[in-house]
């Protein structure tokens, strides 16, 4: 999977937010995590953790390559010379060959080598070489078996196609700055198992070999490789060509094998000083200016000294050449042994981050290697780990902007504690797994100790070094060094707590239940489900190896948490020595493990009070707040926890200013918002958040230049939410910069309206008002970025709080043949207008009354009818909204085809909606009530 990493939550998530859909969560928080970006250097990637291992009854000592590439083809030849070994008597040989390499059997030889002194022996008669069936494996039956121990040279000659998309040897081009001419250039990306297209090759990650490459190239080029240039000559066949032959690489997997055939140029000024052992980092660039190339090589520099003092080893390399291309298109970054492509914008970027996680990969993926991909999951994960762990090193962890470890952490929260969680996305389920043992890793460096972590990983790269490793290998190294250290009883294993973690697709729910009179607490974990119904298979038997760290309010520490008690595998258990029946306790703090923790009413209720308090609150840290916060909102949804407690905790943001608090808040608002919008509550519950934001919304007053992005996000969304609740001074300001744009003379040209601001006149505003934003629009120019139209089209269909609007513009979409609506605009219509209730009863009833039509040209687009039929009855939870669309089922009963199964889905699941609305909403609304009564009150648009 390879997703584009958000720098930050953009304009339009900020309306999908309060536009509202039950994915916005991934949407907004997920794909804004630092460090969510898809690893390129990931080779545990889908298609290949299936994948059959070759045999083990032969297996590669050495190879050597020789690469001759013909730009101008666009294709290339080859040979290679395998050392082979005999670990077993065997006729036949495996090795990996794409599909889309040609070799001609009659060319391959097969030759024993004599043991004493290497020479070549005897040539071994092969019968026939053949690929397996829909497998890149090629198999040669030989005609003798050859003994174990034995050793044999495999020559084979092999040519291929270069490809124009980046997977093993590619040809791209970029702009010369200097000429403005275009430059062809080749480059290779072989992970996770892409080697196979290049040259044939045991292709595992587990199979390390030393590699000696010659490598063809037109002269006027320069040909980087994973090892320095040994000497160059004419090439003796190819006119035009020279052939480089570099120095013999140590013992590396064929993934980490990787070249570069260009026309860059190196940075040759003063380079920065350096120590002795660090490897020469060459910047090769589009004849960047030598300031910039200055701050790259001084960013890169710094990082990779950073990490040798994490890891206290150097990397066995001599030279790291950094390779900026202006048009990477599809991957922001390549790495191999010694190398790093990187697309020119990603290494101009100041942020540390995705530079420190590919230098990271030299050690941990290269010099180290998984044994298999089903281990590179952990390899993944902890790259990452140290990768932010190094940020706060560089930084402090300033570009993080206080979105980690918190917004992975949510987003895992969420995704886990689904009914059927990944259940339709499976690159999204690779990379949840990932985030998982990211968070695992964190909290065992937390418990044990980072002293300690640092150690054990320094002593699992030098004892595997050069070698592939399993995970267990990497979680017995953790417990080696804990017990050594004593942060670790010796009785424990980090194997198995970590195991207890990676065997379940679930997380755990802790619950506290204190006995104020003797100063105990029954410790409860069980499966955490955010949604109905709870009734996931084996949940009885999910049990895990759970941290509690307990902090007192008579002794707060949230720095240094002094001592953990791990909750074996489990129901329950007791703890005692807690402070007196008038004071809290806080388990978890700082997120140290990723699982919620649920606290008795008397207990959640001191916390409200506590946090309610100025002085008091800032002795609680941002993310603890945070957690208090996301914790108790989520365990009400859940029904773990009564609302009226969840809400009491919301009283002290009246008073709270931190982005990191405030984080979670927008995510609840509009979740609980959504299933409210039907209830007579509706409007109370836009009050209540009109009250509970207006005075941010007041500290924070406007924009003004070179200040905290931080506070621009927090603005935005706080803009929005108060824009959708109807607060007056907000819908006043958006009217106002919306007239900038009606009194335009060119309005096609630009929309200067902030996007905060569009949804709640869209909303609230006149007929004339969203009519003009149609027609901007069926307007809108093909010189325009296209996702500028996209973003209106989702606000002119999700916005809307009147039938009317949403009546045109599903029937210029759907009844009318009008050319302006793509297919992919009318999926779009029909998803956002689903954001409100108005939107989905509205296409219920435009749905029933025009069924024979759209019946007839929509039936068999399956697309376009399936998301008709879910989106107009998959958003009820009134037992009105029931009845609506069972009438609607019975009455085409048969006629909905493959939609047949969705809304029949839809039925079951408004069911369980109503049980929550019927157990809920009365106890938000007495709430509600009493809150609003005591509060000021606030000007709003009616």
């Amino acid at each position: 999977m390879r997703t584009q990493n958000v720098e930050g939550t953009s304009d339009d998530n900020v309306y999908w937010m309060a536009g509202g859909t039950r994915t916005l969560f991934i949407l907004t928080i997920l794909l804004t995590a630092p460090g969510f970006k898809a690893f390129v250097n990931d080779f545990s990637s889908l298609h290949v953790i299936s994948e059959v291992r070759l045999p083990n009854e032969v297996l590669p000592l050495s190879y050597e390559v020789l690469i001759e590439p013909h730009m101008d083809n666009q294709n290339f030849e080859g040979s290679i010379k395998m050392h082979l070994r005999w670990i077993a008597d065997s006729k036949k040989v495996y090795f990996h060959a794409h599909d889309s390499l040609l070799i001609d059997v009659s060319q391959i030889i097969l030759t024993t080598l004599n043991m004493g002194d290497g020479t070549l022996g005897n040539n071994v008669i092969i019968l026939r070489g053949i690929r397996l069936p829909r497998k890149p494996v090629f198999v040669l039956y030989l005609k003798d078996k050859i003994k174990k121990g034995s050793e044999c040279l495999l020559d084979i000659y092999f040519q291929g196609n270069i490809s124009e998309t980046e997977e093993g040897l590619f040809r791209s081009s970029y702009t010369n700055s200097s000429h403005d001419g275009a430059e062809i250039y080749l480059a290779t990306n072989l992970n996770p198992n892409n080697a196979r297209r290049l040259f044939p090759c045991f292709d595992e990650p587990g199979i390390k070999v030393p590699f000696n490459v010659s490598i063809a190239r037109p002269k006027g080029y320069i040909t980087l490789f994973n090892t320095p240039l040994h000497n160059s000559i004419n090439h003796p066949k190819l006119r035009g060509y020279s052939l480089d032959f570099f120095h013999p690489s140590a013992p590396m997997s064929s993934h980490a094998f990787g070249f570069v055939i260009l026309k860059l140029n190196t940075w040759n000024e003063h380079k920065i000083q350096k120590s002795s052992d660090i490897p020469a980092i060459n910047i090769w660039s589009n004849n960047l200016s030598s300031t910039i190339i200055l701050d790259i090589q001084n960013k890169l520099n710094v990082a990779h000294t950073t990490i040798q003092k994490f890891f206290s080893i150097p990397l066995p390399i001599t030279k790291l050449d950094v390779i900026a291309i202006p048009s990477l298109a599809t991957v922001p970054f390549i790495s191999a042994s010694g190398i790093l492509i990187a697309r020119e914008s990603e290494i101009l970027k100041k942020d540390a981050f995705e530079i420190s996680r590919e230098l990271i990969y030299q050690w941990i993926g290269i010099w180290i290697t998984p044994e298999w991909w089903t281990d590179a999951n952990v390899n993944k994960a902890l790259i990452s780990f140290i990768a932010s762990e190094i940020v706060f090193e560089i930084n402090g962890g300033k570009e993080f902007n206080g979105k980690y470890p918190m917004t992975i952490l949510y987003s895992l929260y969420y995704e886990l504690s689904k009914r059927y969680p990944n259940s339709h996305i499976t690159g999204i389920k690779h990379e949840f797994a990932s985030i998982k043992v990211q968070l695992i890793i964190r909290m065992l460096c937390l418990t044990v100790g980072k002293y300690t972590f640092r150690l054990a990983i320094q002593s699992f790269i030098s004892d595997y070094k050069f070698k592939t490793y399993k995970s267990s290998d990497f979680w017995n190294a953790i417990t080696t060094q804990a017990i050594a250290d004593n942060s670790l009883d010796s009785d424990l294993s980090i194997l198995s707590i970590s195991e207890s973690w990676l065997k379940h697709s679930r997380l755990p729910l802790v619950t506290i239940i204190r006995d104020y009179d003797s100063e105990t607490a029954i410790v409860q974990q069980k499966v955490y489900l955010r949604e109905r119904l709870h009734d996931v298979p084996d949940q009885d038997s999910m049990l895990w190896w759970i941290p509690i760290a307990l902090t007192r309010q008579d002794s707060l520490n949230f720095v240094n948490p002094s001592s953990f008690i791990w909750m074996n595998k489990t129901r329950q258990m007791l703890i005692s020595n807690l402070p007196s029946k008038n004071m809290f306790i806080i388990v978890n703090e700082e997120e140290i493990g990723p699982f919620p923790v649920n606290y008795d009413d008397n207990n959640w209720n001191m916390l409200s009070k506590y946090l309610r308090t100025e002085e008091k609150r800032e002795s609680i840290p941002v993310y603890t707040r945070a957690k208090l916060l996301h914790d108790a909102w989520n365990l009400a949804y859940a029904g773990e926890l009564n609302f009226s407690t969840a809400l009491n905790v919301t009283l002290f943001l009246k008073y709270e200013r931190n982005h990191i608090v405030w984080s979670p808040v927008f995510t609840f608002l509009d979740q609980v918002g959504k299933r409210l919008e039907k209830s007579s509550i509706n409007k109370k519950f836009e009050l209540y958040i009109i009250e509970l934001l207006a005075p941010l919304y007041e500290y924070l007053g406007t924009a003004h230049f070179n200040e905290d992005i931080n506070t621009t996000e927090l603005r935005k969304f706080t803009t929005s939410f108060l824009c959708k609740a109807g607060y007056f001074p907000c819908f006043k300001e958006a009217r106002r910069a919306f007239n900038v744009w009606i009194n335009s003379s060119f309005p096609n040209s630009e929309t200067p309206v902030p996007n905060e601001f569009i949804c709640s006149i869209f909303k609230w505003g006149s007929m004339e008002e969203w009519m003009f934003g149609l027609d901007r629009m069926r307007e809108f120019p093909e010189s325009r970025i296209q996702s500028d139209r996209t973003h209106l089209l989702k606000m002119l269909a999700g916005c809307p709080a009147q039938r009317d609007k949403i009546i045109i513009l599903l029937e210029m979409a759907i009844l009318k043949n009008i050319s302006i609506f793509s297919d992919n605009d009318k999926m779009l219509i029909i998803s956002m207008v689903t954001s409100r209730s108005i939107g989905y009863t509205t296409l219920l009833d435009f749905l029933s009354n025009n069924w024979d039509y759209i019946h007839q040209k929509f039936y068999n687009n399956t697309n376009i009818w399936s998301k008709l039929i879910s989106s107009a009855t998959g958003m009820f939870s009134t037992q009105q909204g029931y009845d609506s669309v069972k009438n609607f089922y019975d009455k085409h009963h048969g006629h909905f085809g493959r939609a047949q199964h969705i809304i029949e889905k839809s039925l079951r699941n408004i069911k369980e909606e109503i049980q929550w609305s019927n157990q809920n909403i009365p106890v938000i609304e007495e709430w509600i009530d009493h809150y609003l009564s005591d509060a000021p009150k606030h000007a709003y648009v009616n």
